[in-house]
């Protein structure tokens, strides 16, 4: 994390998450219209100031402002790119109209190895039949879509899908308008395509605390999580997990809080960012939990919230609704009376290990 005049690390914010990612490395917009070049402006400034390169991909026929021109069809293309890129922090590459303007992007962001693709589209991300977004994609599910040929978006997964298997880790697809908000915030404005599964739980290691911490504050915030003294919040920490998307993104937390009587685990701090929601992750994080608790020895595992929504997710994974009385009573040791008594609980019996028995 950047540290401050002082020394210091710097408050922990979801740009500088991002600013760090991409910082040295060069990505590539595709830029298709006058318009979208002079919405994304700013963004190609911003990244620049961050130590962030930027290739501007656009029709030849286009202006490109300010920023140094070179012509896709360049013998030399990755030499004159490089050179260009130590004098400027931004090059716009002008792409003949031939073979189609995404081809053409998704050939030379192949061709120069570029860390990410991001393609600009009035209509931005891929949406559910219900209207919600489509956050993540990987390859393999990819497939089905670029090969429907009902798709409004073929041609263009059809790209994406080559761009992948071509080498370029992420692929984003989301409006000029809302760039900033895809590239450095957690919440996405557009669809991320990888070519691997893009989600992995694992416990949360020193240098995840900033950004584990950061996600407790949103979700006391939004009334999903119960405010912690920072002695429990440490506690949540050293016993955390959490969802990463690309091995980096941190797309939830949770954590199995151990009871004194031996036999209970509580399911504590369970938060899934909204981008993420829809996306399975909670579920990830629930069954990680579980698989956590057979070695330690644990009759059952439980979990309490205020809200009903997170109430019927805990049962559709098969935890069954108890009164709170049915709980360890060290769980309500200081615990404020009238959040207590808007509680939902819910409980699940843990299996036995292999080669166990139950009593």
């Amino acid at each position: 994390m950047a540290g401050s005049a002082s020394g210091k690390p710097e408050p922990f914010s979801e740009k500088s998450f991002y600013v760090q990612e991409f910082r040295g490395r060069t990505l590539a917009l595709c830029a298709g219209d006058a318009a979208a070049i002079a919405t994304i402006s700013p963004v190609v400034a911003d990244l620049g100031a961050n130590g962030i390169r930027s290739l501007v991909l656009a029709p030849g026929t286009l202006d490109l402002a300010t920023l140094p021109r070179i012509d896709a069809g360049a013998a030399r293309l990755e030499g004159e790119v490089w050179r260009a890129l130590r004098e400027a922090h931004a090059v716009g590459i002008a792409l003949a109209g031939g073979g189609g303007f995404a081809a053409g992007c998704r050939s030379v962001a192949a061709r120069l190895g570029v860390a990410k693709l991001v393609f600009l589209d009035a209509a931005g991300g891929l949406t559910r039949p219900d209207g919600r977004r489509i956050s993540f994609v990987n390859l393999a599910e990819l497939e089905p879509l670029a090969r429907d040929p009902e798709h409004p978006h073929r041609a263009l997964l059809k790209e994406i899908r080559t761009a992948l298997e071509a080498g370029i880790a992420a692929v984003n697809l989301c409006t000029a308008e809302g760039l900033a908000d895809e590239l450095f915030t957690y919440a996405g404005s557009g669809t991320l395509f990888t070519r691997d599964r893009y989600l992995a739980v694992r416990r949360l290691t020193l240098d995840d605390y900033d950004a584990a911490h950061h996600l407790m504050d949103r979700g006391v915030e939004e009334g999903y999580l119960a405010p912690r003294s920072e002695r429990e919040r440490e506690q949540v920490l050293a016993g955390g997990f959490g969802a990463f998307v690309e091995g980096r993104h941190l797309a939830g937390i949770g954590a199995l809080i151990l009871h004194p009587d031996g036999r209970s685990g509580e399911i504590a701090s369970l938060y899934t960012l909204t981008r993420f929601l829809g996306e399975g992750v909670g579920a990830e994080l629930v069954s990680h939990a579980l698989v956590q608790a057979r070695p330690l020895g644990l009759e059952r595992v439980f979990a309490c919230t205020t809200q009903e929504r997170v109430g019927a997710f805990f049962e559709r994974l098969g935890f069954k609704p108890v009164d709170a009385d049915e709980l360890p009573a060290a769980r309500w040791e200081g615990y404020d009376s009238v959040r207590r008594a808007r509680l939902r609980c819910y409980q699940c019996r843990v299996a036995p290990e292999s080669g166990e028995s139950a009593e």
